[in-house]
Formats: structure tokens, C-alpha cells, sequence
């Protein structure tokens, strides 16, 4: 790699017109950090190739530039507060005021950055917009930190987002968010010390804050690619990009300052096309030709380009370039593995045979510090042939902790196995440790001497990788095979501003996902439920352990029939509340048997964030 080529390490510190004064530390009202930047003066800033044996080098040059923080001019009238948060907030000056561009992941971190950095220095004007670009909750979840409720529905305040916004943003968090969020505690290092043999970087950014995730829902959407849309005084001339980066994203062109915004589609690293802490998986195809009509509707005309994470990219050509090379990635990636698999090759066969062409991996913004050619390669074939590899042997696998028993049996008990992975670890064949060991400690949860060498195997397979995600997921297991899981800070997406948000569909959904199938066996119930301030009804059933639902219907013979507000019944699903407790204080009224209600939220789990990820 040319770590000679310092431009990025340029472009990262170009405008710099503030920051906030080292150590940049920002709290909570009740004082606890939410971000701190001080943990990661380790790293330092500068250009030089001076990685410890225990990061990647290339990772270590991206954690370094992800350090450059402060509020940064893009050009006259765009700005940016980048190092905040794991993405970048931007800002464009209207004619009275400023239009916010994703309010990053916090409330705190958000409010800090206005109040001590963008006021200060730009002027303290009133926010008339703030833009989503997609719905990934690090480009919504700080905007209770900039905006009052009041002024939203006074229309003082515009919430612009992509059509489908808030069906994405909040499925996505609800339906599988237990799981999700606490894979993204291993995928963002949530839970490692920060330090040379701890988390440095997320890849897109340091980390994730930990403070308030709010969401203020959209007023105005952007639904069509060429759609003109003016915000006191700008013009934004939208590309649709739904089912690239995001479920629903878009992308927007400045005419006034030649300036395009690409939301997500074209950072600085090779992105995920699938992510690890688990999402629909991405199309590469239509990424690549999101950004090919991008080039074909303005790549004579944008100067500047910026993005939702790292620094923005200046000049005609430049931007062209690193245009192409992202659109010509995700092509690659995804024609390639399917050349593959119609040539008879399965999917763990083609990620570990694929390369990125010379010209792109030698290219830093087409490195994989938060993708990876590898899995992003396995997402591809999965996304068009599912996950069966078409082996017959692979249709019906055993379990982890079935066939990790009998695979030690096979190779002729644990101690056997783990005198031969020790000599394996030896020799530096970190992947294969891994895979046996990993067979003995799910065959046995208490095997001490097999946790220890799997954490070691581990901690070698962070030290090595080049992706921040990867690093964080094997340097977590590793923390939790010796240490046991430790319940600490981790962002929280299923706030109560997205249960808010929740159309109630959705969460009839979510109580479907919740229901447990063996509780339910025989069992039937009928809940007719009226909303008194949204004016709907629904009837509600469990039969055959499967929850339905059928809209705009009350059934004269259902078990229960409520009454009640979807505000109070917000209530009963953020947990501040029960229904039963609110028949008895009057806010909600219930007919019929209240012992087949009981019935049914007995069928319901609860779920345990904190569950096993490297153990049985």
C-alpha cells in the first residue's frame, strides 16, 4: 500500500475552523461521558507508518484519521463537524439559517457540537431543516439535540427524509433489534478497552456514542430521482438510492455550491454489503449503478464531494475518480461472485478466492476497513442464491453444540485437540485454531483450558485484520471467553421516540415475533383493540401458536375487547406502564375475560440483551 500518499491525511484537516479543546469528552446531564476522545490518544495524528505489531497498518493509518475532529468549511456555506460521533453531521447555510445533514447518534453529542462549536463560530441562527440521507440510526438519532418538538409541528423546522424512512428505520430496530444490537456491541468494540490491543476504530468512525437515540418523524420526503426540492433558498436535486447502503437512502446534488452529498454510497473504505451485526443484506448491482447515474447526471459539474462519515473529496477529477472506483467495487463484487456461482463454486469457495483488481486495492478508499472482499462477497451470492451452498452435507447441519461434541469425539477428545491446535497456534495458523477450538468450547462451556486458547486464537485474528468490525468482533469474544459477559454502555435503538414511531402494524408484528410458539400450543385468544385517538381498530388472535390480525374489523365474539389511546398504550409497550394498570386508573377500558388477556402475555418472551455469542 502507498503510505508514502499522505492526501487523505490533507483533506482530512482542510477548513478546520474549530474543534472542541482536547481531551473532547461530552456528557450526559448526569455527567457520565457518552464520548470521549481522550481514550484514544494513543493513536496520535500523524502521517507516519508506525503501527504496533498488534494493529493492522492500515487499519491503524484510518483510526489515526479518524481522529482529525472539529467543525471543518467544505466550502463557503457547507460544513462539517466531523469526530463527534461515528458520523459526520454537515450543515448548510440558507438564506436565515442552517439546514442539518444527519444529526449523528446521540442527542448529547449533537447538542454539544451545536451549542459549543457551530453557534459559536458560523452564528447562532435557527435550524429551518435537518435532512435524513437514510435510515441507519447514526443519521437521525442526535436530533432531539437540535430541535424542539414544538417547532417541528409549528412548521418551523422541516424533517426531510427518503420515501420509506420511517417504515425502515424502525423496522429495522424492532423486528430483530434485540439480536442486532447487541451483535453491533462486538461490531462497534462497544465493550473493549480502547488501545493498542483493544478497540481503535469502527472503520466509519471511532465508535458509536452512547448517549440518547431520538427520532422526530419526516414532514417532507424525497421520493423520485430528479425531484427539485428548495429549502430557504437551496436547491437539492435528489437521486434515489433505496437498497444500497440502506433500505431506504437517497443522494442530492447542490447546483449553488457544486457540491454533491452521497449520503453512505461512496466513503472512504470498501462499505458493507452485508453487516455483521446483521441487516438485510445490500445489491451491490444497484449500488454500482446508483453512482453510475450519479457520474452521468452531474460528474461534469461537482466540485466537492461529502459524505456521511470521513473527510470530503475536492476537485472535478478527483471526485470523478473516486466516483468510479466505488461504483466500479460494488460492480465487481457483485458480477464476480456471480460469475462464480454459476460456475459451480460456493460461497465460502469465492470469498476466499476473491481479489479486488490491483487498481482498486491499491486504492486506500477502496480498502476494507469496514467491509471486507470477503464476506461482502458471501453476502452477494447470498443475496441471490440464499444461504444453502448447494452441498447436500450443508442442508441440515447439526447444531453448534451437537456437532462441537461430536467433532471432538472424532479427533479423539479435548485434551487431544487442543495439544494439536497448540502446536497449530505455533506455527501462526490462527483460522484453523479457531475453527476446532471453537467445536471444543461449544461441546463444553466450562472447558477452561479451550476458552483460553480460543481467546488467544482470537485476539491473533483481531491484531491481524484490516477491518475495524472484524477487530471488534474477534477482540470481543476473546474479552467475554475470559471474562464472561459484562453488561456495559451500548447504544440503544429501540428508544422511545422509535416505539413512538411504530405504526401499529408493526407492532402487532413485533408482538408475532415475540410470541412463544410452545406457550401458545393449543391455545386460541381473540383482542379486539380500539385507538381512540388515531381512530382505528383491529382484531388481534393467536391460533396454531401464529399471531394475525385483521385491520378495520371488531369480532362480536372476541375473549377481550380494549379501549384505549395509542399514547397510553405507548406506555405499556416502552414498560412504563400495564394495561392492568391502566383498566384500574381509567386510562384504558377492558370488556370480556380478563384471564384470556393474562393468558396472553404469559405466551410472550421477554428478551435477554445480554445473551451468549462465543459460548453455547
Amino acid at each position: 500500500m502507498p503510505f508514502s500518499d499522505v492526501q487523505d491525511f490533507k483533506d482530512a484537516r482542510r477548513g478546520l475552523l474549530a474543534a472542541l479543546p482536547d481531551p473532547a469528552i461530552i456528557k450526559n446531564s448526569d455527567g457520565a461521558p457518552v464520548w470521549d476522545l481522550s481514550v484514544y490518544s494513543f493513536l496520535g495524528t500523524s502521517e507516519a507508518d508506525d503501527a504496533p505489531d498488534t494493529v493492522n497498518p492500515s487499519l491503524w493509518r484510518m483510526a489515526k484519521l479518524n481522529m482529525l475532529h472539529g467543525l471543518f468549511e467544505v466550502v463557503d456555506g457547507i460544513y462539517q463537524a466531523r469526530g463527534y460521533d461515528l458520523s459526520v453531521m454537515s450543515i448548510i447555510r440558507t438564506d436565515s439559517g442552517y439546514i442539518v445533514i444527519d444529526p449523528l447518534v446521540s442527542a448529547e453529542t449533537a447538542g454539544a457540537v451545536w451549542k459549543q462549536l457551530v453557534s459559536p463560530k458560523l452564528g447562532d441562527k435557527p435550524i429551518v431543516a435537518v435532512i435524513y440521507t437514510h435510515s441507519h440510526v447514526d443519521h437521525y438519532g442526535g436530533v432531539r439535540g437540535l430541535v424542539q418538538q414544538s417547532d417541528i409541528d409549528a412548521g418551523k423546522v422541516k424533517i426531510l427524509a427518503p420515501a420509506d424512512f420511517t417504515e425502515a428505520a424502525v423496522g429495522e430496530n424492532i423486528i430483530a433489534g434485540n439480536a442486532m444490537s447487541r451483535r453491533a456491541s462486538y461490531m462497534y468494540g462497544n465493550l473493549l478497552p480502547r488501545g493498542a490491543t483493544g478497540q481503535v476504530d469502527g472503520g466509519l468512525g471511532k465508535s458509536t456514542s452512547t448517549g440518547t437515540v431520538g427520532l422526530a418523524l419526516p414532514t417532507d420526503w424525497a421520493t423520485e430521482t430528479g425531484q427539485k426540492i428548495n429549502i430557504d433558498g437551496v436547491e437539492l436535486q435528489v437521486i434515489m438510492a433505496p437498497n444500497s447502503e440502506a433500505p431506504s437512502e437517497f443522494m442530492f446534488y447542490l447546483p449553488k455550491f457544486k457540491a454533491f452529498c452521497a449520503a453512505e454510497d461512496a466513503c472512504h473504505t470498501l462499505h458493507n454489503l452485508y453487516t455483521l451485526r446483521g441487516a438485510k443484506v445490500r445489491d451491490g448491482l444497484l449500488w454500482s449503478k446508483y453512482l453510475q447515474q450519479t457520474l452521468d447526471l452531474y460528474g461534469d459539474q461537482i466540485e466537492v464531494l461529502f459524505t456521511s462519515h470521513h473527510w470530503p473529496t475536492w476537485g472535478n477529477g478527483q471526485v470523478v475518480t473516486h466516483l468510479k472506483k466505488q461504483r466500479d467495487m460494488f460492480r465487481f463484487l457483485h458480477d464476480q461472485v456471480m460469475r462464480m456461482a454459476n460456475s459451480g463454486m460456493t460461497p465460502k469457495e469465492i470469498g476466499e478466492v476473491i481479489r479486488l483488481p490491483q487498481a482498486l486495492a491499491t486504492t486506500w478508499a477502496c480498502r476494507s476497513y469496514y467491509g471486507t472482499v470477503y464476506h461482502d462477497a458471501v453476502a452477494q451470492y447470498n443475496l441471490r442464491l440464499g444461504f444453502f451452498d448447494g452441498v447436500p452435507a450443508t442442508l441440515h447441519q447439526l447444531p453448534p453444540t451437537d456437532a462441537g461434541a461430536r467433532y471432538v469425539d472424532f479427533m479423539g477428545g479435548a485434551d487431544n485437540v487442543l495439544r494439536r491446535a497448540r502446536e497449530s497456534f505455533a506455527r501462526g495458523d490462527y483460522r484453523w485454531v479457531a475453527e476446532v477450538v471453537n467445536h471444543v468450547v461449544f461441546a463444553d462451556a466450562n472447558n477452561v483450558p479451550a476458552k483460553q486458547l480460543l481467546a488467544d486464537t482470537y485476539e491473533q485474528l483481531g491484531y491481524q485484520a484490516e477491518s475495524g468490525p472484524w477487530r471488534n468482533f474477534y477482540l470481543t469474544g476473546a474479552r467475554e471467553l475470559r471474562q464472561g459477559v459484562q453488561k456495559l454502555p451500548t447504544p440503544n435503538t429501540a428508544s422511545a421516540d422509535t416505539i413512538k414511531a411504530m405504526p401499529i402494524e408493526m407492532f402487532f408484528d413485533f408482538l408475532g415475533v415475540r410470541l412463544n410458539g410452545d406457550r401458545a400450543a393449543g391455545k386460541t385468544v381473540s383482542i379486539n383493540l380500539e385507538l381512540t385517538d388515531t381512530r382505528q381498530k383491529y382484531n388481534v388472535g393467536v391460533e396454531n401458536s401464529a399471531i394475525h390480525y385483521s385491520k378495520d374489523r371488531t369480532l362480536p365474539g372476541a375473549d377481550v375487547s380494549i379501549v384505549t389511546t395509542r399514547a397510553d398504550l405507548n406506555d405499556v409497550m416502552l414498560g412504563a406502564s400495564t394495561m392492568e394498570k391502566q383498566v384500574i386508573e381509567g386510562k384504558a377500558k377492558l370488556t370480556g375475560d380478563p384471564k384470556k388477556m393474562a393468558e396472553f402475555v404469559g405466551m410472550l418472551d421477554t428478551f435477554d440483551f445480554w445473551f451468549n455469542i462465543v459460548t453455547a
